[in-house]
């Protein structure tokens, strides 16, 4: 069953190779021979591999001249990359074949024309190089925002090809300033409350936004040695902050606990016993009673105002996005008269916390900032400018 199984697959593996050789598939018909015979090339099953190996080559290699010559004729400067692309092929081809010959079919050694591709290889990298360099250079000649970002991926691909050509580092870096949007934001306060400007500050830190991205830079500082494509306008509206609130609530409570037990005792007086001859206890019930003063402390602010997307390079407004949140402060504590079993131990951490200060407006402001960068942060991240 073995030996009826490896006759199987190697059959399997001839016939897939002969079927990609006849449809003409010439790249992947000698990568299944080739994947076989590097496994073991005397092997009496993989002997019929070795013809179509040839033949694939041969034709393969064939193809990809003619190609070139077809390419080389138009005289198109864009088809140096697939000129350069298909002597690669070829030379890769012939790196995995040689180290398996010779190869015999029968008494016939296997032809397999090895040629050397190095000076093709050199003047084929040249010519896409000097494509590529002048492509990049026509790309920021438009001096167009997204042009510019295809020259840096042209310069990009250039470099990996050819590192240190000409001038490509810095026409690199100039891709990328001019490719970039500078993005300015303000924050406005229409409100009748002063925000702090350590508040400011804060809101206004992008480093902890993480929104610059390579193709986008936030500045919170208008720097005059930069043209800003576009504008954030962080407006706050309402600030609406409430009077402080204590609110006092009387809570009874009323629980039936274990105090204790008795002995259980039948009819006739006589104390019950258990299996081991001792006396049976019996848990004994009372109800205990207090009486919980509650006291819970409240301050809230609301915040509203807009985001505003302004297009600075053609003066207007894109687009504008509602901004809301709330934080309310609110502490709980309380007193208690009465028997204490009565308490669980919730409430017993609430007798432990005492009366604290109400926090100041600017305090509600700032405790509030934390959830109005969340919000502003979301909006921004979802609408992109470009």
């Amino acid at each position: 069953m073995l030996i009826l199984a490896t006759v199987i697959v190697a059959c399997s593996s001839v016939k897939r190779s002969q079927q990609e050789l006849n449809r003409g598939n010439y790249v992947e018909a000698m990568n299944l021979a080739v994947k076989k015979l590097q496994k073991d090339k005397t092997k009496k099953g993989n002997q019929e591999l070795i013809p179509i190996l040839e033949e694939a080559y041969a034709k393969n290699t064939d193809d990809a001249l003619r190609k070139i010559n077809l390419l080389e004729k138009t005289g198109n400067p864009a088809s140096t990359g697939e000129i350069l692309m298909i002597y690669t092929r070829l030379d890769q081809i012939q790196n995995r074949i040689r180290p398996l010959l010779p190869l015999y079919v029968g008494q016939r050694e296997a032809r397999f024309e090895m040629q050397d591709y190095s000076s093709k290889l050199i003047e084929a990298k040249e010519d896409y190089a000097a494509f590529l360099y002048e492509r990049a250079q026509t790309m920021m000649a438009a001096n167009d925002k997204l042009e510019y970002r295809n020259a840096h991926k042209t310069l990009n691909e250039l470099q990996k090809l050819s590192p240190n050509y000409r001038d490509a580092e810095q026409l690199l870096r100039e891709a990328h300033y001019y490719g970039t949007d500078f993005v300015f934001v303000e924050l406005k306060n229409s409100t009748n409350l002063i925000i702090p400007n350590r508040l400011e500050q804060d809101l206004l830190d992008f480093n902890t936004y993480r929104l610059d991205d390579f193709w986008t830079e936030y500045h919170s500082i208008h720097r005059r040695d930069i043209d800003y494509d576009f504008e954030v306008v962080l407006e706050f509206r309402n600030i609406l902050i409430s009077p402080e609130r204590v609110h006092e609530r009387e809570i009874r409570l009323e629980r039936e606990i274990i105090d204790g037990y008795t002995y259980e005792i039948d009819r006739q007086g006589n104390y019950v016993l258990d299996s081991l001859g001792n006396r049976k206890r019996i848990d004994r019930y009372v109800v205990v009673k207090g009486t919980l003063y509650e006291t819970t402390q409240t301050k809230a602010i609301a915040v509203n105002g807009m985001v505003d997307y302004y297009d600075v390079q053609n003066r207007r407004k894109m687009n504008s996005h509602p901004l809301e949140t709330e934080f309310i402060f609110e502490h709980v504590f309380a007193t208690f008269k009465g028997d204490d079993r009565v308490l669980n131990a919730d409430e017993r951490r609430l007798l432990r916390n005492r009366p604290v200060p109400f926090p100041s407006n600017e305090q509600m402001l700032f405790d509030a900032s934390s959830e109005i960068k969340n919000r502003l942060s979301a909006i921004l991240k979802r609408n992109k400018f470009r």
